[in-house]
């Protein structure tokens, strides 16, 4: 009797690629936050993101409305000033994200074993610094 090969059914839907990270600003921003837990201020994150003040702004907009950053409006020195912290909610959609992907870099690590050279191969192993 023949056994039923396992269903390969979505094997590489990859649901897990949160469309909200997903986009280039958002995820440049998201990890630009979640490597300072303390929060970052506007103007440094427009830096380190490259991004203008209005691109920045719809961006954190998006990302508090999925409760998945938080912002501070205050003053330092009489300036205003605005503070953006990545939430435990936020943490965790993106860690979960970051699973996904080390997924989509090990099935290609694996699709591409016979065909790529093996320096090609190291650089799409994932790894956790």
């Amino acid at each position: 009797m023949k056994t039923k090969a396992p269903s390969s059914e979505g094997r590489f839907a990859y649901e897990g690629l949160d469309r909200v990270i997903h986009e280039h600003a958002r995820l440049s921003l998201l990890t630009s936050l979640i490597t300072s837990p303390k929060g970052l201020i506007f103007n440094d994150l427009k830096q380190l993101c490259s991004l203008t003040d209005g691109n920045l702004s719809r961006h954190l907009r998006v990302l508090e409305a999925e409760k998945m950053i938080e912002i501070k409006k205050g003053h330092d020195r009489n300036r205003p000033q605005t503070i953006c912290r990545i939430t435990p909610e936020g943490r965790k959609r993106y860690l979960d994200y970051l699973s996904t992907l080390e997924r989509v870099l090990k099935d290609a690590a694996k699709g591409s074993k016979e065909e790529a050279p093996p320096n090609l191969l190291r650089s799409l192993t994932p790894s956790r610094a």
